[in-house]
């Protein structure tokens, strides 16, 4: 079972990220090279030619933004199987 719940986590950021890509497409890539690709602040700045508070600005909006889309697009099923 949690095979199953880590592999529909992953489709369920998957599928978030896909569609902040399309409110936001810089916001989109802050994640995925904060998170994903694991770069500081700094370095998200420079390969993305904006300022760290605009990094900053962007990451904390987006990560609210996720949080609340993955909150949202939980199944009770999904839900209860998180719990177990």
């Amino acid at each position: 079972m949690h095979h199953f719940v880590l592999f529909h986590e992953r489709i369920a950021v998957d599928d978030a990220l896909q569609k902040l890509e399309k409110l936001n497409p810089r916001q989109a890539h802050i994640i995925e090279l904060r998170f994903f690709a694991g770069l500081s602040v700094e370095e998200t700045a420079e390969v993305l030619m904006v300022s760290q508070d605009t990094v900053m600005r962007d990451w904390r909006f987006a990560r609210a933004w996720l949080l609340d889309e993955l909150s949202q697009s939980q199944t009770p099923a999904y839900s209860s199987s998180r719990r177990s």
